[in-house]
């Protein structure tokens, strides 16, 4: 052991009793029961250990030192008289011949008991996010991804994979979220970016010769907050196969993740190859999502030609979808609580009715359906006790609403879910192109560097909203786990695939001049993904914000409150790197 302690604070056993021992760690509380008797908790990395100090000078010296000190203690381990079978050293106690104060804390009160911290305000926690991680519940959380993170660096090697790390400073790249960017001081008015992905320079070690690649790799989005997602950096396990295809990323992911799952995770069922593989027009007709959660035993039925002349006005002329749910025993008022719920997530309406025990259909939006509920009742199955969602608007905006009634229905009736185990499921076929909601203006769905279905020849004759990509996400219960595709490695199908998103050759060539170059010197097929591992330990630990196992993480305005980040930098700092700051006008 270190620091001259003969053992942790987690250690210590019945057949230790009579040795004379020296421990370190935090003083935890005392609980005192007279002037000369107390009993002591010290804590340290691996748990904890009472101390009974047993005269009045030794409680003194305790008592004159606040809570959450470190302290020395030396002295002989004793049989305790009143066990405590909680803790691993239970069977013991240390009665203490020096205490020594090794770094002393200066405040009579903590922002938060560290036991408790959990309960405390998020920014408050963040701010003193060192005292935070000495609860051991929290701290376990950290624990457990280094554990995580070792497996699955052991994973990638025993399949051959070589852990390479790529630059941190590079050049910025049209990603799909904004760069974070360094001023280059000898390079005036030119920036350096922080990599929203490792992409480029796995896709350069393909063509340089390297077989197969990861690294668990550090990746920054100037993106906002949300509950799985910490704005910032994040890390991905990023991985990449040479002469590879869709089938040999699929395999190695099969086989990496489903042991971690069951090893670590708080549900101990995890998939088994091959996942599920669901087409993205077939999930977002089926599920309503390109991210469905298979646990749920619900899904979307088409109903637009049944109920589209049904006279009901917010049906007429959209496209309408149904989810039925069979058993369905909530009252009115969780109906409506559920409804608004979609309402918030989607800002779309849903409609309802249901089968009662005459069979008739009732409540809701029922009264228009009386004339077709024969045909209603058979194209949907219905039998009583069934409820029925009903939403409509343009095909995608009926399809997501759809999405959200499986997903919030199905999270709160128990009998639509199997909560304890992870569904793995493979989301391929994504169309290349799609209709920007902003720009209006066609656009890359996902990732441009992926290699087009049919190659060349469907760019140059296919209408592009029609064509897929060799694309692919990985799903687990319902959480976008990772995104992947087979590389456009072909840099004449690159070149016709950047125009139809209005980037000519030479804009091509300025904006990717390492990997064009690359390719024309002769590139291999290839392949990768890059599960996200703060989202993985997420899933596994079960926790509802990832900022509960990033040692560090910013809140969710981006900030670090612990280090006072982002900060004001000094004059001279500014003018090294030629950067002038020009802030909003407030307004009046």
């Amino acid at each position: 052991m270190t620091q001259s302690r003969t053992h942790n604070c987690n250690e210590l056993r019945i057949e230790n009793v009579g040795e004379r021992v020296t421990l370190v760690g935090w003083y935890e509380n005392i609980r005192r029961v007279s002037k000369n008797l107390g009993f002591v908790v010290l804590r340290d990395f691996y748990g904890t250990t009472q101390i009974v100090p047993e005269t009045e000078e030794m409680m003194e010296k305790f008592l004159s030192v606040n809570c959450e000190s470190t302290l020395l203690v030396e002295g002989v381990v004793r049989e305790r008289s009143s066990k405590n079978n909680k803790i691993a050293t239970g069977d013991i106690e240390v009665v203490p011949e020096r205490v020594e104060v090794l770094g002393k804390c200066i405040y009579n009160e903590l922002p938060f008991e560290i036991n408790r911290s959990r309960e405390a305000d998020e920014n408050t926690r963040l701010k003193y996010r060192y005292l935070d991680l000495r609860n051991p519940d929290v701290k376990r959380k950290i624990v457990l991804r280094s554990k995580i993170v070792a497996d699955l660096r052991k994973a990638m090697t025993d399949h051959d994979f070589l852990e390479i790390t790529t630059p941190i400073l590079t050049a910025s790249s049209p990603e799909g979220a904004r760069d974070y960017l360094v001023p280059a001081r000898n390079h005036p008015g030119k920036f350096y970016a922080l990599p929203q992905a490792p992409q480029q320079f796995k896709q350069l070690l393909m063509t340089a010769g390297f077989d197969r690649y990861f690294q668990i790799a550090p990746c920054f989005r100037d993106e906002d907050a949300r509950a799985d997602r910490s704005p910032g950096e994040f890390y991905q396990l990023d991985m990449e196969m040479a002469f590879a295809s869709q089938e040999d990323v699929f395999a190695v992911i099969e086989d990496v993740l489903p042991p971690i799952f069951e090893k670590y995770g708080t549900y101990s069922v995890a998939s088994k190859a091959p996942f599920t593989r669901i087409g993205y027009n077939e999930a977002m007709e089926k599920y309503g999502s390109d991210k469905p959660d298979l646990r749920i035993k619900l899904h979307v039925d088409d109903v637009t030609e049944l109920l589209s002349d049904c006279g009901f006005e917010a049906f007429a002329g959209n496209v309408i979808k149904a989810v039925k749910i069979d058993n369905f025993t909530n009252t009115r008022k969780e109906i409506d609580a559920m409804i608004d719920e979609v309402f918030v997530t989607t800002a779309n309406k849903v409609y309802w009715f249901k089968v009662d025990e005459n069979g008739e259909l009732v409540g809701g939006i029922s009264k228009f359906l009386q004339e077709k509920k024969d045909e209603i009742k058979k194209a949907l199955n219905l039998t009583t006790g069934d409820f029925v969602a009903v939403t409509a608007g343009k095909k995608l905006a009926a399809q997501k609403t759809a999405g959200a009634v499986i997903k919030i229905f199905g999270n709160k009736i128990d009998h639509c879910i199997d909560r304890e185990r992870y569904e793995f499921c493979w989301i391929v076929d994504f169309p290349m192109y799609e209709i920007g909601e902003e720009s209006g203006q066609i656009e890359f769905c996902h990732n441009p560097f992926s290699m087009p279905q049919g190659g060349k020849k469907a760019l140059l004759e296919e209408d592009p909203l029609t064509i897929n990509a060799y694309q692919y996400d990985l799903v687990v219960n319902g959480i976008e786990l990772s995104s992947g595709a087979v590389r456009n490695h072909d840099p004449e199908i690159m070149i016709e695939a950047f125009k139809i998103v209005g980037l000519g050759e030479d804009a091509v060539k300025a904006k990717f001049p390492a990997m064009y170059n690359a390719f024309c010197y002769g590139a291999p097929p290839h392949a990768g993904i890059a599960p996200g591992v703060d989202r993985m330990i997420m899933l596994l630990t079960a926790d509802q914000t990832i900022r509960e196992i990033i040692p560090f993480p910013m809140n969710k305005n981006a900030q670090d409150l612990m280090m006072g980040s982002p900060s004001e930098v000094d004059k001279k700092q500014l003018d090294d790197v030629h950067i002038q700051v020009v802030l909003p006008k407030k307004e009046d």
